[in-house]
C-alpha cells in the first residue's frame, strides 16, 4: 500500500474514534463548508382554513316603517354580512307603531319559531318567554368577554334585568318620553308653554277653537297618553307598583284628566280610528300643537319647520295628582335576546353570538343613537343631533325621576286593557274606577 494511502486510512480513523467519542457516531450539526442534502426535507404545507359553514341567521326587530334608525340598522347588518360572507341574515322588522309585532313575537316564541335574535322589550312583556327558557341568560357570555361588556354603561345593563336578577336583552339605546311641543304653534298664538296644567287647557281651548289639533292621540293606540297621565297622577311609587295590590284613586285621578282635555276638545275627530303613525304625521305636518312620544319619533316628523320648532317637556301635574311636574318616562325598556334554540344549534351558536356582539358594539350604538337621538346603551359622544333632540335630553338629565313605562310594571293584556278604557271613559261610558277594575281583574288572572 502507497504511502499515501496509510496516512489517508490513518486520518479516516482517527476521525471515526473522533466522532464516536463526542456522540455515538451522531452528528449534531452540519459543518459549514458542507451542504445538507435539502432535496430529500419537504417544506411543512401551511395548514388551510376549514371554510366556514354557510348560516343563515333571522333577525327580528322594529327598526322598519318610518323608524328613524332603519337605514342604520340595516348597514350594521350589511356590515357584518360583508366581513361573513357564510352568514346570510334575514331582516325581520315590524314597526313599533304596529301593535301586531307583539303579536307577531308571542306567537313565535310559542310555536317554534324563534328568531335567532330578537331586539324587543324588556320586563313585562319579555317575562313569558324568559319564564319558558326560550331565550339565554347573557351573564356568563357578558363575563366571558370584558371588553365588549366594558363597552357598556352600567346603568344600561342593570336596567334590563329581569325579575331573576340575570340579563337577557343587551341594550342598544334607551329611550325618554315627554310632551313635543310646536314652539311656533304657542307663539303664533300668544300662548305659553304647557307646564302647568291651567296652561294646558288654555292652550287646548285655543287651539281647538282655531281648528288646530291640540294633541295628537289615538284611543286605541293610547300607549302615551295612559303612561303620561298615570305617572303624572299617582307619581313613579305608585306608577312602579303597577296594579298589584288595591288600586291607587290616584289612578282614577289621571283618566279623569283624560276626560277633561277630551270635553275640550283636545283630541283628534278622528281619534278612535287613527293609529299611532297617523298621530306622529298630524304633528309632524304642523296640524297638531302637541304630542305625547318618544326620543324615537324625530325622525318620522316630516315638516322640517316642526323640526326646527319643537321642544321636549315634562306633562304637567294633572288636577289633584302627586306627580312632580317633573317625572319622566325613559329608560332602557328593550334589547337584543339570543335564542336558546340558536345557541343549542353548535351550526349556528358562534355566528349568532358575534352578530350580537357586532350589533350591540360601541361603533354600532353610536350610529343608532345618532339616528333616532336616543340614549346610548355606550359612552359614546353623539354629535349633529337637532335642537329637540338636544332639549329631550338635558330634560331626562334635568327630571326629578326616570320611570319605566307602565306597560314594563303589567301584563300585556293588562295594558291592552287600560288602553280600551281611554275611549270609554272619555266619552262618558264607564267611569275611571269601572275602567281600572276591570284592567285589575285582567291583571289578577294573568299574574
Amino acid at each position: 500500500m502507497k504511502r499515501s494511502s496509510l496516512v489517508l486510512l490513518s486520518m479516516f480513523l482517527v476521525f471515526t474514534m473522533f466522532l464516536a467519542a463526542c456522540g455515538g457516531g451522531e452528528v449534531k450539526n452540519t459543518p459549514k463548508n458542507e451542504s445538507a442534502k435539502t432535496e430529500d426535507v419537504k417544506p411543512e404545507e401551511p395548514k388551510k382554513e376549514e371554510p366556514k359553514k354557510d348560516v343563515s341567521l333571522r333577525v327580528f326587530s322594529t327598526f322598519g316603517g318610518t323608524d328613524a334608525a332603519r337605514e342604520s340598522f340595516q348597514a350594521a347588518l350589511d356590515e357584518f354580512s360583508a366581513n361573513n360572507p357564510n352568514v346570510k341574515i334575514e331582516n325581520d322588522t315590524m314597526s313599533a307603531n304596529d301593535d301586531g309585532f307583539r303579536t307577531k313575537v308571542n306567537t313565535d316564541m310559542t310555536t317554534g319559531n324563534e328568531p335567532d335574535l330578537l331586539f324587543y322589550f324588556v320586563g313585562a312583556d319579555a317575562q313569558g318567554f324568559v319564564d319558558a327558557g326560550k331565550v339565554v341568560p347573557m351573564n356568563e357570555i357578558l363575563e366571558a368577554d370584558a371588553e365588549w361588556k366594558a363597552g357598556f354603561t352600567p346603568s344600561a345593563l342593570e336596567n334590563t334585568r329581569q325579575a331573576d336578577g340575570n340579563i337577557y336583552g343587551i341594550p342598544l339605546t334607551g329611550f325618554y318620553e315627554g310632551l313635543f311641543v310646536n314652539k311656533q304653534l304657542f307663539a303664533d298664538n300668544n300662548l305659553e308653554l304647557p307646564t302647568d296644567w291651567d296652561k294646558m287647557k288654555k292652550a287646548v281651548e285655543t287651539f281647538a277653537a282655531k281648528g288646530i289639533i291640540p294633541l295628537a292621540a289615538p284611543f286605541d293606540q293610547s300607549h302615551y297618553v295612559v303612561e303620561h297621565f298615570i305617572l303624572s297622577a299617582a307619581g313613579p311609587e305608585s306608577q312602579a307598583k303597577g296594579l298589584s295590590g288595591d288600586i291607587d284613586p290616584n289612578w282614577e285621578k289621571g283618566y279623569a284628566a283624560m276626560k277633561e282635555l277630551y270635553d275640550l276638545g283636545a283630541f283628534p275627530k278622528d281619534a278612535a280610528t287613527i293609529d299611532l303613525g297617523m298621530a306622529s304625521n298630524y304633528y309632524g305636518e304642523g296640524k297638531a300643537a302637541m304630542i305625547l312620544e318618544g326620543s324615537w319619533a324625530f325622525g318620522g316628523f316630516t315638516d322640517q319647520g316642526v323640526k326646527d320648532n319643537t321642544t321636549v317637556i315634562p306633562f304637567p301635574v294633572v288636577p289633584g295628582g302627586v306627580g312632580s311636574g317633573n317625572d319622566v318616562v325613559g329608560g332602557f325598556g328593550s334589547g337584543f335576546y339570543l335564542s336558546q334554540s340558536t345557541f343549542d344549534n353548535a351550526d349556528k351558536k358562534d355566528a349568532a353570538i358575534e352578530l350580537l356582539k357586532h350589533m350591540t358594539s360601541t361603533s354600532v350604538i353610536q350610529k343608532i343613537a345618532t339616528a333616532n337621538g336616543g340614549t346610548p346603551a355606550a359612552s359614546v359622544e353623539i354629535t349633529g343631533l337637532a335642537q329637540a333632540q338636544i332639549d329631550g335630553f338635558a330634560m331626562a338629565a334635568s327630571s326629578a325621576s326616570i320611570n319605566n313605562p307602565v306597560d314594563s310594571r303589567i301584563t300585556p293584556e293588562t295594558f291592552s286593557t287600560l288602553r280600551a278604557g281611554v275611549q270609554q271613559v272619555v266619552t262618558g261610558k264607564k267611569s275611571p274606577a269601572d275602567a281600572l277594575k276591570e284592567a285589575k281583574a285582567i291583571e289578577d288572572a294573568n299574574k
